[in-house]
């Protein structure tokens, strides 16, 4: 539908969006180390590390040469798998451009908790859905629909650069391109479109990150700010206006017009 380029959306409470940088590299590390590999250590690594209902929910068992870690690790372990470069790359690149100004008004650890509860909120409504399902559940989609859509609670009026269809260069308020990608993901989810994507994991990201958001941000950081350029800050080419200085005020004896009130300062 759209692909996210860049933000207008200046850091307004951390220096550096260094737990954002973090997660992206251990992503990319992490697939390359799977890529490496060879396919048979890759096909271990999601059955090992994915998320798979069955197995975790013990109506099915994983072949113990397989097992790597206790299963309940698996709901945060899958996300860090993906299928290939574009599934990696496609979801970095919505955590660089939206990950940043979430991490600002979260702050750096709270972001963190923030982003890895996403993650497991993905897991488990996948795993609510598809109870039994043996197929593993891979990727930070889940971790990443949280992070969307609490930029699109905290920023929906900045401005956005994102390639419309692909191919087409737009800079649009980011409420527009995101509430259009969640309802994309609830349309799907009811549609129970293609089977290779987990549009539940999705879903449940989305809940996460909405009720998330809400609790773990900043004390003093308002949802629905404004964009920056909606601000206007004075330059040396365009000094402040003086100020007119205030009326002086009535005599406590003069009376004032008010509603209910004729006889003292409203």
């Amino acid at each position: 539908m759209f692909i996210p380029l860049y933000d207008t959306n200046r850091l307004r409470h951390i220096r550096l969006q260094y737990v954002t940088i973090g997660l992206i590299v251990a992503n990319a590390v992490v697939y390359c180390a799977t890529a490496l590999g060879g396919e048979n250590f890759t096909n271990a690594a999601v059955l090992g590390l994915g998320f798979i209902p069955s197995v975790v929910h013990d109506t099915a068992e994983l072949d113990p040469r397989f097992v790597i870690i206790p299963e309940s690790l698996s709901y945060l372990t899958y996300s860090f798998l993906h299928a290939d470069i574009f599934h990696l790359g496609g979801n970095m690149l919505f955590l660089w451009v939206f990950g940043d100004n979430v991490e600002d008004a979260l702050g750096h650890i709270r972001y963190l908790i923030f982003y890895l509860l996403c993650a497991v909120a993905g897991a488990a409504f996948q795993g609510l859905v598809a109870w039994d399902s043996q197929v593993p559940l891979i990727g930070a989609s889940g971790a990443i629909a949280g992070v969307v859509v609490a930029y699109l609670i905290l920023y929906p009026r900045v401005k956005v650069w994102v390639l419309a269809f692909a191919r087409i260069p737009l800079r649009i308020p980011a409420f527009i391109p995101l509430i259009l990608w969640v309802a994309f993901q609830v349309v799907m989810f009811a549609a129970g479109g293609e089977d290779q994507i987990s549009w539940a994991c999705h879903i449940g990201g989305i809940i996460a990150g909405a009720v998330l958001v809400l609790v773990l941000r900043s004390r003093g950081v308002p949802l629905f700010a404004a964009a920056d350029e909606d601000t206007v800050v004075p330059t040396p080419d365009q000094p402040p206006a003086a100020a007119e200085p205030a009326a002086p005020e009535a005599p406590a004896t003069t009376a004032r017009w008010g509603r209910g009130n004729t006889s003292g300062p409203n």
